[in-house]
């Protein structure tokens, strides 16, 4: 069974198909990526809530390749900007997937608000699609949520993860998120939690 993830990210792509392969029952599925399957247009994500960007893109994903869809939308809320750049974290800088500038940008604007008010939290919205059964025209929808709450950082440290790793840390933890192994991420971030969710929906519908 082929399961697409409507991503060109290959981190996340890496991180469902290890949260699948610890599922027994979903050994058998194929995680491909868009840049596996036959290219279609790609809607802008237009949508001012995580969950209407991942069913957008799981609808899109099954109807342009008939492939039961999963997509997340995901981002990071910081308190002291009520809850902003949320859906628009991956285009914070006017730029979209310039890491390095959104960075920037947040810890300029946050330049100033004391640690103690630095809070937020990493949230997803992750769904998944399937086509319709025989003799129906309806799509059958599933949508789970995860959230990593935390507090961002004055400047980055760390490697590893993408996006705002790097000045976050999650809350119980002395490390950013760019400083832990990719498991350890898994086990807490936001995504990690709405994919395991996701894991056992898809286990129950393919």
């Amino acid at each position: 069974m082929r399961l697409l993830l409507a991503t060109r990210n290959v981190k996340k792509l890496d991180e469902l198909r290890r949260i699948l392969a610890s599922s027994p029952e979903l050994h058998t599925v194929e995680l491909v990526g868009l840049d596996d399957v036959e290219t279609y247009p790609e809607a802008p994500e237009v949508g001012l809530t995580f969950a209407e960007n991942a069913l957008m893109k799981a609808r899109e994903g099954v109807r342009y390749t008939g492939l039961p869809t999963v997509a997340d939308d995901s981002g990071l809320a910081v308190d002291a900007l009520s809850g902003m750049p949320g859906v628009f974290s991956a285009r914070w800088s006017g730029r979209h997937g310039d890491d390095q500038a959104n960075l920037d940008l947040l810890l300029g604007q946050i330049g100033d608000v004391p640690d103690e008010h630095r809070g937020g939290a990493f949230i997803c919205a992750a769904a998944l699609v399937l086509p319709p059964t025989s003799g129906s025209t309806d799509l059958r929808e599933h949508l789970v949520h995860g959230k990593m709450p935390g507090r961002v950082l004055r400047s980055g440290r760390g490697t590893g993860g993408f996006g705002y790793d790097p000045i976050f840390i999650a809350e119980g933890q002395t490390r950013t998120n760019a400083e832990l192994e990719p498991a350890e991420k898994d086990a807490i971030s936001h995504r990690g939690k709405a994919f395991r969710a996701l894991a056992a929906v898809i286990a129950k519908a393919l």
